[in-house]
């Protein structure tokens, strides 16, 4: 069938060759455009079936820019280099020599590095959050060679108030959740414990749930973390809360309710109808501006199916995500308790923006590996995360050794202890005795012959012999 009409007649060479030069011209542009949606990773990009290319548009917004870029870095590294400090103040000059050197790194990662899984607003967003979490890793890297007191003196240079010692407030001091006869209210120490933190926790669970896209492993991981906080809450004071704090405000209030934000932004994007129209085919302003603002918003959306119990390999892959999450999230407050940063300060903000924005790319490159037989290897972004996570993890181990080593009250090592072997009972459970009973019936349902150790496969009907080679 060619432009609708059906021909009959294929006795002519020529209306043979034309077709299969139509069939040779068709696969070529079939694997042209499978080959199109892949990223530099061998993996797929978040595209649906049908997409046009944007990264390849002539207009201004998606060209490379290499040349300009690279006079614009020629030119910062010339005025830095003129206006140096000549007075021999060494501070000051290395801190714009290193802030230089970051301006160069991460302008060459954004026209030179790899792109990744996703295109919105640009790849050239999350090239920069790629070399974020580079010169993250390096700073780390950088830190976890000093003592603790060297790092927290480097730490000064960037804020003076830093290298301070910082008292640890505790929540776990008064638990009367309704106290009739105090003077400031029933629910006075209820308003005493709303500070940063029941933000944090609203906020933090809302990115949770859109990173993880899953509902079951955002709950693990809210669950997980309250019981991590009385583990370690004689190591930690900040996490010594009321048992109301714990389950009533942070897990069903503060985390409950980002879930449930979170959980609907998820339903809007899986719903969501992705037909995209370049800027300038649209004739009114306003679908302009509307288009505009949907730059920001992804290209396709890909829902995740981690599905942990599928196989025993992949469950211990999705409890190994799940383990290095929450160990981000123990390592940022052992890092700022060893490290005497208080909370609101710029530098854990800027670490937990980097942390979300390279999060929600290794997200996505560890689902493709583990979900995509054609993926063969880990994304750079998923590799960057991990190395964070190890290089976080030795700090806390090198800078806390004493810390990390005051063993848990009895009740926490028992408690710990029983869910321990009840988890490797469900897993031997679920995973290991089903398989073995489906081996030893395979073994033990088929006769064998008696006179004989070896099974004369010329008797043996088809359906025994197949049976014998699985």
């Amino acid at each position: 069938r060619v432009h609708g009409e059906v021909h009959q007649d294929f006795s002519s060479p020529g209306i043979y060759l034309n077709q299969e030069f139509i069939v040779i011209e068709f696969v070529f542009v079939y694997n042209m455009e499978a080959a199109s949606q892949k990223n530099d990773n061998g993996c797929p990009r978040d595209h649906p079936p049908r997409f046009v290319d944007e990264t390849h548009s002539p207009s201004f917004f998606w060209r490379a820019h290499t040349i300009t870029i690279l006079i614009v870095c020629i030119l910062i590294v010339t005025y830095v280099a003129i206006n140096t400090d000549q007075q021999g103040d060494l501070v000051y000059n290395s801190k714009r020599a290193l802030a230089t050197c970051s301006i160069v790194f991460m302008c060459f990662l954004a026209t030179q590095a790899q792109d990744g899984p996703f295109t919105r607003p640009h790849p050239a967003f999350w090239r920069l959050a790629l070399g974020a979490s580079v010169l993250y890793e390096l700073s780390l890297i950088f830190l976890v060679c000093q003592t603790v007191d060297d790092a927290r003196y480097l730490l000064s240079h960037l804020d003076p108030e830093l290298g301070k010692s910082l008292p640890e407030h505790s929540y776990g001091e008064d638990c009367t959740l309704w106290d009739s006869g105090h003077p400031d209210g029933p629910l006075h120490n209820v308003w005493d414990k709303l500070d940063f933190f029941i933000f944090a926790h609203f906020i933090g669970f809302i990115v949770k749930a859109i990173l993880l896209r899953d509902v079951w492993m955002v709950t693990v991981i809210s669950v997980v973390f309250e019981i991590l906080e009385y583990t370690i809450e004689h190591q930690l004071p900040n996490f010594n809360e009321c048992w109301w704090d714990h389950w009533l405000m942070d897990v069903l209030l503060c985390n409950g309710m980002g879930m449930v934000i979170g959980l609907w932004i998820l339903h809007y994007l899986n719903e969501k109808q992705y037909h995209w129209r370049s800027l300038w085919q649209i004739p009114s302003y306003r679908g302009k501006m509307k288009r505009v603002a949907a730059q920001f918003s992804p290209y396709f959306w890909t829902e995740f199916h981690w599905r942990p119990r599928s196989s025993l390999k992949r469950w211990f892959a999705v409890l190994g995500i799940a383990a290095i999450f929450l160990a981000y999230e123990l390592n940022l407050f052992y890092l700022k308790f060893l490290l005497w940063i208080p909370p609101p300060h710029a530098i854990l903000q800027a670490r937990n923006v980097i942390i979300v924005f390279s999060g929600a790319v290794a997200f996505k490159e560890t689902y493709q590996y583990m979900s995509d037989p054609t993926c063969k290897k880990l994304g750079q972004q998923a590799w960057i995360m991990a190395a964070i996570f190890g290089t976080e993890s030795l700090m806390t181990i090198k800078f806390g050794w004493d810390l990390i080593w005051i063993p848990p009250p009895r009740h926490i090592q028992l408690c710990w202890l029983v869910g321990l072997i009840v988890f490797f009972i469900y897993t031997l459970g679920y995973f290991v005795w089903p398989s073995f009973r489906i081996r030893k019936t395979v073994f033990t349902t088929q006769k064998l012959p008696r006179k004989s150790s070896f099974i004369n496969l010329d008797v043996v009907s088809e359906t025994e012999e197949e049976h014998y080679d699985k």
